[in-house]
């Protein structure tokens, strides 16, 4: 079976994919937990992810993509990785990326503001391994990155095979070596071009398909779109006659429940999308009973004090409690199993499909709940 893991990092994200032959991705890495604060719940990511790695004989991930340039998707990333770039980065200690995975405005763009060290170590070991042309994928190929080459003095055209647009499988995962097959769906070139200030706009967005025993599985990777961004990918989606690829079993809703992904007004109870596109997106591309991850604090009440302007929207999460019939297939994961203990969500995917499991201890026995048989 293949397994999807998604760990409590508040409003952060890192979520790690065991294919069953092995290989092991990293979908961003956010260490945030505070390790002097007795009551930080979040988890203690590098030790969770170091105790996988030595269980399974590794020192390495296949891939690891940094979806954008936020902090919540990279933080702590130079001191738990092994950075080809520079000699204080490279102790034996460290975790090495046989592959490391960039939006191309990754290479271009500032750091976030809160974090502007760290994102200017990872952007280095960016810049570095695309110009020695070795562990490194791109997405996106906007005129900003050609710019970029010519002033680097570094000949684009021998690199255009690291590079992978929307609308493409990326390379490196096939669907009978591996059971797993990506299809990119954003940053789109023109995206970037005209957009470079939205970081969040120029995600990496994808679909996994996971196949086990003939059964496949599709997983949406929607990491921190906009409700304009996401609208986007599902027209040009459309235009290409490829609405299989925004069908889905399992998906994280994008930007730790936000409200601006669904669409521009909050509202009172429930976010409602103006955009037909996005309501489409969910209620029809899902095959049911769908899976809701939201990598994000716990839903506020009604009135309670963290019920304001920032991340998660309890009115978003009712559109998706909405969106899945009210079951219970929508989960956090700082309340998994309870908000007092959170544990990584665990989503195994075998020849039945997904099924929920949240891990008392990694790599122990944990609580299992599968699905009803899925209709689509």
């Amino acid at each position: 079976m293949h397994k999807l893991n998604y760990f409590p990092l508040g409003n952060a994200d890192c979520t790690r994919v065991d294919l069953e032959n092995g290989r092991r991705l990293l979908v961003d890495y956010a260490d945030t937990r505070n390790p002097s604060d007795d009551s930080d719940r979040r988890c203690d990511l590098p030790t969770l992810l170091r105790e996988d790695l030595e269980a399974n004989g590794r020192d390495y991930y296949d891939v690891v993509l940094f979806t954008h340039r936020d902090k919540d998707h990279y933080d702590g990333a130079s001191e738990f990785f092994y950075l080809e770039h520079a000699a204080k980065y490279q102790s034996a200690d460290r975790i090495k990326m046989r592959e490391m995975w960039i939006p191309a405005g990754f290479l271009i763009e500032p750091a976030s503001t809160d974090s502007p060290e760290e994102g200017r170590i990872l952007r280095q070991e960016a810049r570095h391994r695309f110009e020695h042309m070795q562990g490194i994928r791109v997405f996106g190929n906007p005129s900003a990155l050609r710019k970029y080459c010519e002033g680097q003095g570094i000949d684009l055209s021998q690199r255009v095979h690291l590079i992978t647009d929307a609308g493409q499988v990326a390379p490196g995962f096939t669907l009978d070596g591996d059971g797993l097959e990506l299809f990119v769906h954003s940053p789109f070139a023109w995206r970037i071009d005209g957009e470079l200030e939205n970081r969040n706009g120029n995600s990496v967005v994808l679909q996994g398909t996971f196949v086990v025993g003939g059964v496949r599985t599709r997983v949406l990777f929607t990491d921190d779109v906009d409700h304009e961004a996401l609208g986007g990918i599902v027209r040009a989606t459309k235009r290409h006659d490829n609405e299989h690829r925004l069908e889905w079993e399992v998906a994280k809703v994008p930007h730790h429940c936000s409200y601006l992904s669904i669409g521009p007004d909050r509202g009172d109870t429930i976010t409602t999308p103006e955009d037909a596109d996005i309501d489409w997106l969910y209620r029809e591309q899902q095959s049911r009973p769908g899976m809701l991850i939201s990598t994000s604090w716990p839903i506020p009440r009604p009135g309670a004090k963290d019920d304001n302007h920032q991340p998660p929207h309890r009115q978003a999460a009712a559109y998706y409690r909405d969106v899945l019939d009210h079951s219970k297939n929508f989960r956090v994961t700082m309340e998994e199993p309870t908000q007092t203990d959170p544990k990584p969500i665990v989503v195994e995917i075998d020849d039945d499909g997904p099924t929920w499991r949240t891990a008392t201890v990694i790599g122990a026995p944990g609580i299992v709940t599968r699905s009803n048989p899925r209709a689509g």
